[in-house]
């Protein structure tokens, strides 16, 4: 007795699930990602050996147990080793051993990296079983009308007898396929020890291969030592700040009491916008939990960046991005206007993190209208400092002074209040906003760049205030590891009736890990608009004395 053919239904749903598997293990294997490794660029490509292999070129391999379902792996091709070392010597130990702070950034936040490296190939991964399906449907459209509706029919009633054959040769096929794409051996993989370096950190029971495996373990040994050394500073210096910060916060609501009830019979703050801003991170991930525990405990209504998030601007450097925007808190603002030693791949990158990325134009974030843009000079290590765009920082300030007056309303054509202006114009380097501020179209600037805190200060008819390196870096060096120099960030406060920033506080970690909190401080009064309109103002601008310059800086 003959057994009877499937419904048709089922037919192409067995076809249909067997075409959409195929397709996804095609983008799931096939999957690869340009992102970095540590200080260095890498390609990740997905694999079907059960392992997580960084392929170090000449110098061999740290392979550890993948994570991933389905024994599913990925390897990781590191491209700036060169492929013709063949023996190591001091000079080149000691390039390695350059090396140690950008694998501190990669150690400083792991779950940032790997959850950038996660998306990244599950996208890929979607676009090759797109492309794979495109592929497919085309090829049967076009077997169909090859064949045509005689012979589709003949073929038709003969798959139709031998559906459930052709599905279990499918799921052989499969099982054969994923069986031998896989690199290893359980029996293999055993005989790999451990690598003593990684105990008692996420990678314990990595296994190091190649015939450098003892070099590399003792450059791993330098830097587990130095990743716990960094672990143990930034841990205490987080207790000491969030301690300084509770501290001070006790005594501003125990001074609030004394000054007696508001009219509803409990003391009241002011409707102010809280700013909390940094600068000058230059890579220090390890600010990153201190960052966020302060803004946690403030709960600013905007954040600021005023530059330098990177060293070199690489894509490298985008874990760093991705880890600074980790400690800003779900929904609130996160306005950045980039400085010289970050570039347009750091500005993908923010944009990518939904930061709002000043570009020269006027934006509004909680009621503030913010100018400000790039900084106009580039600056890379070994490189120098160069003009980054077609004007110098002189035309730069010139320009955003012109669309400070042109936001003003009446810039030439008549006079203009206060609150016509910008309220705040952020620029990386200070002297950029000389012509604003001189102009009277901008009461009020920030800026970084010069690794010191300098102000608030008068500078022609508005204010001026620098932050100092929230990333703890020193003048023309970076920090990466234990501060080198006081970070610092800074709370600001806006009065949107008067339309006018109102006081400043300082935060503080310095590099024997203690924090200190000072108390709000007023930002000084600006020098009061003459009648004159801002193209006709006189020569005898208020000088607070001399301006940081906006000379070929590498800070």
């Amino acid at each position: 007795m003959s057994r009877p053919n499937p419904p048709r239904w089922l037919r192409w749903t067995l076809a249909g699930v067997a075409a959409a598997l195929f397709c996804l293990m095609f983008g799931i294997t096939t999957a690869r990602a340009d992102l970095s490794l540590g200080p260095h660029e890498a390609t990740y490509a997905v694999t079907a050996d059960d392992q997580i292999v960084a392929d170090l070129g000449p110098l061999g391999t740290v392979v550890t147990d993948s994570p991933l379902p389905l024994t599913l792996g990925v390897r990781i091709t590191v491209h700036e080793i060169p492929t013709d070392l063949s023996a190591v010597d001091a000079a080149s130990f000691d390039a390695l051993a350059g090396d140690l702070d950008g694998y501190l950034q990669f150690f400083d936040t792991p779950q940032r990296t790997v959850r950038t490296v996660a998306w990244a190939l599950a996208w890929d991964a979607l676009r090759g079983a797109a492309a794979a399906a495109v592929v497919l449907v085309g090829v049967a459209f076009g077997l169909r009308a090859l064949l045509g509706v005689a012979r589709r029919r003949e073929l038709a009633r003969t798959f139709a007898s031998r559906t459930w054959e052709i599905t279990a040769a499918g799921l052989v096929v499969v099982l054969v396929a994923a069986t031998a794409t896989a690199s290893a051996g359980p029996e293999e993989r055993a005989a790999l020890p451990a690598s003593p370096v990684f105990a008692g950190t996420a990678l314990e029971g990595a296994r190091i291969t190649g015939r450098l495996a003892g070099v590399i373990d003792t450059y791993s040994s330098q830097l587990v030592e130095t990743y716990q050394a960094n672990e143990v500073f930034y841990a205490g210096a987080r207790e000491k700040l969030l301690a300084a910060w509770d501290a001070r916060i006790a005594e501003q609501e125990a001074a609030q009491g004394e000054e007696g009830p508001t009219a509803s019979g409990s003391p009241e703050e002011p409707d102010y916008v809280t700013f909390l801003l940094v600068s000058d991170l230059h890579c220090n991930t390890g600010m990153t939990p201190l960052i966020r525990d302060l803004a946690d405990r403030l709960a600013p209504d905007v954040m600021l960046n005023a530059g330098d998030t990177t060293i070199n601007g690489t894509s490298v450097e985008s874990v760093c991005v991705d880890s600074f925007a980790s400690a800003v808190p779900d929904g609130v603002p996160f306005v950045v206007s980039d400085g010289n030693h970050d570039s347009r791949l750091t500005t993908a990158t923010e944009l990518a993190n939904r930061q709002i990325v000043l570009d020269g134009e006027i934006v509004e974030v909680e009621g503030v209208r913010i100018l400000g843009d790039r900084d106009p000079l580039e600056t890379r290590i070994g490189g120098g400092t160069v003009v980054a765009r077609e004007e110098t920082p002189e035309q730069a300030g010139e320009r955003l002074r012109d669309v400070a007056c042109e936001a003003a309303g009446e810039a030439g054509l008549g006079g203009f209040t206060e609150e016509d202006r910008v309220d705040l114009l952020m620029i990386h380097q200070p002297a950029v906003g000389d012509a604003a501020l001189e102009s009277g179209c901008v009461p009020f600037q920030i800026s970084g760049h010069m690794h010191t805190r300098i102000g608030p200060d008068v500078v022609g008819y508005g204010v001026r205030y620098v932050n100092a390196s929230t990333g703890g870096a020193t003048k023309g060096n970076t920090s990466v590891g234990p501060l080198r120099d006081t970070s610092e960030m800074t709370v600001l406060r806006f009065d949107p009736e008067r339309r006018q920033f109102v006081d400043w506080q300082l935060v503080e970690v310095t590099p024997e890990g203690e924090a200190a909190v000072s108390e709000r401080q007023a930002i000084p009064p600006a020098v009061p608009l003459p009648d004159e309109v801002p193209g006709d103002v006189p020569g005898d601008v208020p000088d607070a004395g001399p301006s940081p310059s906006s000379s070929a800086s590498g800070n």
